[in-house]
């Protein structure tokens, strides 16, 4: 673990991590409204780095590139060759005026975000979007190059990793960089209105918040002959903790969010189950987790994510009120408000009415917005939060332990230590077994923190 990572003298704790965090945004705030505008691009061409060319990042480069004023894709970088020429060709038809990305500047390798992020001016975009577990090192790296930030969730895997991403995230403050986080449903308008009316009172008192994602089985690709196991496990990172913090992280993380979101609070701790009972492929994933979270006021959160066929499916968020209820959240298009309990069409009292919005076009309108007009803008806390309070979801569900915030907060385990000095040559954090499985938790076994 590097220093970066070392925690202060003693443990942080829940309230005093809120308290100072929110000084330090409120910090960062009036330092940006009076700082001059030096990294602020103005009506400049913005130059645009795409790190990760998969197909959340393919999206993000081309929100990038539908903002208002002149931009450009200058560089790009992947650890697989066929994605950056993949995600190019895509781009082609819609974007080509735009795009600037020679030969010279395709970097393709586990350094090559370093090469494509030196190549922007202080002042430029990086769009981060591989998988979680790499995030802190590349949010670090781009921020003290004086470069903006949009960053894809997940933003860390572990606690070291969310430590991290909060001293950077202070560090952009502090130079007037710009920083968004892909926690898009913050940004969708029937789903802020909503929040607002539960805010202002019309369901009462918030009870209880119910998060769900049940879909399907996640896919895993067949290991081609000849590629490395550090080159499957990437290719494949949704399957292996280590890359993607687990399915209740990189997965359920969005209606998490937007369930703290309603709440207006984090959890202080959490307790959950989870484990992998029909899943056969080879891989780390649980097929379902159950974390039961509660507040400091008593109320709870419960979050639940199943990727199992034939089952029962739901994508969305329950709000429960002491006079009301609400649906909502990720996957729920049209948020609907109800009096009493029953989400029936007679106890409807709010639907939204206006236009709809693009929530992934919006989160970089607002960046982009920002960088040209010197505004604040520094979604770093407010996507750490949201990140670590999934992290001690799974925290809980794969040791069967009970989890503070304080203890997840403060905790010392990295899922892959020494992630900085792999090379595409290294051996895999996790290897496969004589019979090709990997290592998976085991509640009441596996270390909690």
């Amino acid at each position: 673990m590097g220093m970066q990572d070392k925690k202060a003298s003693s443990p942080t704790t829940r309230r005093e991590f809120l308290a100072a965090s929110s000084k330090a945004v409120a910090g960062a705030a009036l330092f940006n409204a009076i700082a001059a505008r030096s990294y602020a691009a103005e009506n400049n061409t913005i130059k645009i780095a795409l790190v990760g060319c998969g197909g959340r990042g393919g999206g993000a480069v081309s929100q990038a590139m539908s903002t208002k004023g002149p931009t450009k894709l200058w560089a790009v970088a992947d650890v697989f060759e066929q994605r950056i020429s993949g995600t190019l060709n895509n781009l082609q038809n819609r974007f080509s005026s735009q795009m600037e990305v020679p030969p010279e500047r395709q970097f393709v390798g586990l350094d090559a975000f370093k090469k494509a992020i030196d190549t922007l001016d202080k002042g430029d975009v990086v769009l981060l979007a591989t998988a979680p577990a790499f995030r802190p090192i590349h949010f670090e790296y781009a921020v003290k190059k004086g470069v903006h930030v949009f960053m894809e969730k997940s933003f860390a895997v572990d606690a070291p990793g969310i430590r991290r991403v909060l001293k950077t995230g202070q560090l952009a403050a502090e130079k007037g960089l710009k920083v968004a986080g892909g926690l898009m449903s913050r940004h969708y308008k029937p789903l802020e209105e909503a929040v607002a009316q539960i805010h202002q009172g019309l369901i009462g008192d918030v009870i209880t918040c119910w998060a769900y994602r049940m879909h399907g089985p996640v896919g895993i690709g067949a290991k081609p002959p000849g590629r490395k196991e550090l080159a499957h496990q990437i290719a494949n990172y949704s399957c292996f903790t280590w890359l993607n913090g687990s399915f209740i992280v990189d997965w359920l993380i969005h209606n998490i969010d937007v369930c703290c979101w309603v709440k207006n609070d984090w959890p202080a701790s959490v307790q959950g189950m989870g484990g992998r009972q029909t899943r056969k492929e080879p891989d780390q994933l649980f097929d379902h987790y159950a974390a039961e979270y509660s507040f400091a006021d008593g109320t709870r959160m419960h979050a639940q994510g199943r990727h199992i066929t034939k089952c029962y499916d739901f994508f969305g968020d329950i709000i429960h009120g002491a006079k009301g209820s609400a649906v909502l959240g990720e996957g729920i298009p049209s948020p609907r408000i109800f009096k009493g309990h029953k989400q029936t069409s007679q106890n409807l009292v709010w639907s939204y009415k206006g236009a709809a919005s693009d929530q992934y076009q919006v989160e970089h309108d607002l960046l982009f917005d920002a960088i040209r007009n010197d505004k604040p803008w520094n979604e770093t806390e407010r996507c750490a939060k949201s990140c670590l309070t999934a992290i001690m979801g799974r925290m809980a569900c794969e040791s069967g332990k009970m989890i503070t915030w304080e203890e997840a907060l403060n905790s010392d385990l990295e899922l892959a230590p020494g992630l900085e000095n792999l090379t595409m040559d290294s051996d895999a954090p996790v290897m496969p077994d004589a019979n090709g499985q990997y290592p998976v938790a085991m509640p009441g076994q596996t270390q909690a923190f």
